[in-house]
């Protein structure tokens, strides 16, 4: 009888704390409901430029680096004008073959000639930082730069606004972004609201 009872309050137990731990959740979700929308409005205003090496080898980054630089320097050329997100996507999909015709020269002079895609594609990324910006996980319109097996560690950045790229109209995150959203890319230092927002990402990914 003993025993009975002992196990019939550990259940009960277990039940109690199961209920308080989905309460907190189900609290941490709505305090951060707020923040998380955000985010995602933050997604939907951004174009990021995402090169992917060929592989992890010291030589195959390096070439990144190289098709990175060639190709930054071309995209201030094309984008450096651009006033909206919808302006510069558009750019992008009619210069494809010349940014890819870039890309390959590059590799080309530097003894590699691996292939390269160039593609517009909407892309998950984790919390990142670039300078002062960090930039909220999400699904985000991306110019992929693709090297090779795209296998090795990439590098990205902000094509818009033109963060990484000289542009003539000097288009900032102030003139796309609202204050709050600012806000949110403007954090200094860890906030573990991101993560909070990874996991939703990712929990929610699992349904998609």
């Amino acid at each position: 009888m003993m025993k009975e009872q002992t196990a019939f309050w550990k259940k009960v137990a277990v039940l109690l704390v199961s209920l308080l731990l989905a309460a907190a959740t189900l609290v941490a979700v709505s305090a951060l409901g707020e923040f998380r929308v955000r985010c995602e409005d933050i997604s939907q205003k951004v174009l990021r430029l995402h090169v992917l090496a060929n592989s992890n080898s010291e030589t195959d980054q390096q070439l990144k680096l190289k098709v990175r630089d060639a190709i930054l320097k071309e995209s201030g050329q094309l984008f450096g004008t651009s006033k909206e997100k919808a302006d510069t996507m558009q750019i992008v999909e009619q210069h494809y073959a010349e940014l890819e015709q870039v890309a390959r020269r590059t590799l080309l002079e530097n003894g590699c000639d691996l292939p390269v895609t160039v593609s517009l594609e909407k892309t998950y990324f984790n919390t990142r930082t670039y300078g002062e910006i960090t930039m909220p996980s999400g699904y985000y319109d991306a110019l992929q730069v693709k090297i090779g097996a795209a296998s090795g560690k990439n590098w990205w950045c902000v094509l818009f606004p033109a963060i990484c790229v000289p542009s003539a109209t000097n288009v900032q995150m102030e003139d796309v972004l609202t204050p709050e959203e600012l806000d949110v890319v403007e954090q200094q230092g860890y906030d573990v609201r991101f993560k909070v927002v990874e996991w939703y990402e990712a929990v929610a990914g699992w349904f998609r």
